[in-house]
Formats: C-alpha cells, structure tokens, sequence
C-alpha cells in the first residue's frame, strides 16, 4: 500500500479531529504541521508521532515529505492560503469548511478551480456519517419514497466551542453563522436534490448565546437561531432549522425527505463526549421510513464503527470521508466535494446570511449570486 504523507496548515481542535482520522488509516502519516498557537501546536504535535512543527505554511507546501494538504486554518485564512498554495506548489488539499467566507473570495477561487491541477475536496463531513449516506440511498434511488419533493433538516445543538482567538464570534472571520455551520447543511440539500438553488429566504437572530461576552473586536454578532427556505430549479424546496441552544435533544441532527410514496428521516445523535452519562449509552442513529400505504413506520438503527465514532465529533464521518480522499489522491476514485461544491454552499450562506439582514429573498439565478 502507498504511503500517503500530510502536512497541515492550522491544526486546532477541527485539525485534531482530522489527525486521530488519519491516524486509523494503513500508510498514512502526517509529517508536517504548521500550527503558530503554541498550546495547540503542542497537543497537534504529541497525537502524530514523529511529525515536525513548521514555521509557515510556504515551508510545509514546500517540503519533500509532503504529498498533500489538509487546510483546517480559521474560515477567513481558507482562500488566501489556496492561493499561495496555487503559486507554491499545487498539491491534493482537504479543505476545511466553509471553503471561503465572502462572495469576493468566490470569485477568486472559481478561477484558481479553473487552472489547479490536483484533487480540491472540501471536507462536507456530513455525507458521510453513515445515517445521512443511508438515507441519500433511498432519496436518490427513489425505490421507496418516489422523487423527493421536500427536504427538511432540522439542527437543535449547543452554541459554539471556544476557539483560539475568539474568530468565531464575528461574521467578519466566519462569514456569519450561516455560512460557518450551516454550509454543511446546504451542500446537503444540493447532494440530494441534485439540483442548483434558485431562490433562499431566511429569518434569523441572534437571541441568547454569547450576549454577555466582550472582545477586542466588540460584541459578538454570530446568529444562534434561524429558518431558511431553498427553492430549487427543480422545483424541489428545503428548509433549515437551526437552533443553537437546544443542546439538551436526544437526536442533533434530524433529516426528512418527503416523496408521494413515502416519508424518510434520519436521526443523528450529537458527540458522545457531550451526553450526559447518567443517561447511559448515547442514542444510536436511526433511519425511519415511513411508507404512505401500507401505513406503518419503520426503524433501521444504523451504529457506527466505534473506532470511528470515537476520533471525532460528527459521528465517524470524518473518517470515511478520508477513505475517499485517499482513493482520490490515488486515482481510485473521484472528488465527491469538489472547490464548486464548496463554494455552492458558501454562496447559499452568504445568501441566507443577506436575507436574514434585509428581510428579502435573495434571488441565486442571476447577478452578483449567480455561480
């Protein structure tokens, strides 16, 4: 088996989740790391043995250990970082969501996708976690439910994690809440659709988390609640809920698809380090079906390797999706999330993000947010 070789620009506490990842993959290693906080560097230093701490990102593109890129860096470093990587030295990356944070970064890196000639996979982990895969089976076979009409998902979750810096408090460095959480959930509606968004509306605020706190750069103005309808040129619609002060639910994550045959949800518990142990075992992820005739729900649970599930926060998906970047790199198999992937879905937050602020839908199919 070839032995894959990875540098990193920016490991902190996403990086971390990806270092654990690698480490359960046969002829992996990561051998640079280009980290400038000291503690988390440290702590990114001692989980991949042997790996050397470097002083830029110039010196770990550069360097002849290296065969490719994990990017896990603050949002707001993603696309200059791409771009001095494209002057450098253009090797595979594994980008970190969101894939930029403004609608100027957009452009720029639709013209570096154009002309780079190594693998771009923006890491949309929630593909893979193994209950969101299952149930992109049956949407997109059609077996059971016909073709998808709505698709809901529905968010309940803790607020941010304290970040080194205190970035991801402002929509300066992330791109606003619903870019910097919810791309996920828009490169979701655009994999199981299989269509391009057309129209977004979205309703938002900012209610309860983070008021009290004060930095440097002010008071936080992140949202930590919202709604956003999508219509889609398929004439398929979506919509999100997103609440980040629900964390006491059983289930995180809660997906429906909605077809003239059927109903299909998938249920996705949040991390396990965060469940309360006078519960007992967290709540395994389940896939329902729910046939319109003959009536009567079905349950599928849908465990996840425990190895897996137990090197990250997002249900062992972080993992799976390395199998498939791996393959990539190899030549065994396609970029599954490509840059316009990536992009697509910080367009959409940028988007929603506009919406909440005026109150108007923003129309994606022509103009400055036509992709």
């Amino acid at each position: 088996m070839k032995a894959i070789r990875y540098g990193f620009i920016g490991c902190g506490m996403m990086g971390q989740e990806h270092l654990r990842n690698i480490a359960l993959l046969p002829g992996s290693a990561v051998t640079r790391i280009y980290e400038p906080d000291g503690a988390m560097a440290a702590l990114s230093l001692s989980m991949a043995g042997g790996a050397q701490r470097s002083s830029s990102l110039e010196e770990v593109v550069s360097a002849s250990d290296v065969d490719c890129l994990v990017i896990t860096s603050p949002n707001f470093r993603h696309a200059e970082q791409l771009q001095q990587i494209a002057r450098l030295r253009a090797l595979p990356v594994l980008l970190e969501k969101p894939a930029c944070t403004s609608l100027d970064d957009v452009r720029q890196l639709q013209q570096l996708a154009a002309s780079y000639p190594a693998p771009i996979w923006v890491a949309m982990e929630y593909r893979y976690m193994p209950p969101v895969a299952r149930l992109a089976q049956e949407v997109h076979s059609q077996s059971n439910t016909g073709p998808v009409t709505m698709l809901s998902i529905r968010e309940h979750r803790f607020p941010f994690l304290v970040k080194v810096g205190d970035w991801n408090r402002f929509n300066r460095y992330t791109g606003g809440t619903l870019v910097e959480k919810c791309c996920h959930f828009f490169d979701l509606m655009r994999f199981l659709t299989r269509s391009e968004p057309t129209r977004v509306y979205a309703s938002a605020s900012a209610s309860h988390n983070h008021q009290d706190e004060r930095y440097a750069d002010g008071v936080p103005d992140i949202l930590d609640n919202a709604y956003v309808i999508v219509d889609f040129a398929s004439g398929q619609r979506a919509m999100l809920e997103l609440c980040m002060f629900a964390e006491g639910a059983r289930y995180q994550e809660e997906i429906s698809a909605v077809g003239p045959r059927a109903k299909v949800e998938c249920f996705v518990p949040g991390p396990g380090r965060f469940w309360p142990a006078h519960l007992g075992e967290p709540p395994t992820p389940q896939l329902v079906l729910s046939p319109r005739d003959p009536k009567g729900p079905s349950v599928l649970e849908v465990p996840v390797d425990p190895l897996a599930l137990a090197a990250g926060d997002h249900n062992g998906s972080t993992f799976y999706q390395h199998q498939r970047f791996r393959a990539a790199m190899l030549g065994e198999g396609p970029v599954e999330v490509s840059l316009h992937d990536g992009l697509a879905a910080v367009v959409m937050g940028l988007a929603a993000q506009e919406s909440a602020r005026t109150g108007q839908a923003i129309d994606l199919s022509a103009g400055a947010w036509k992709l």
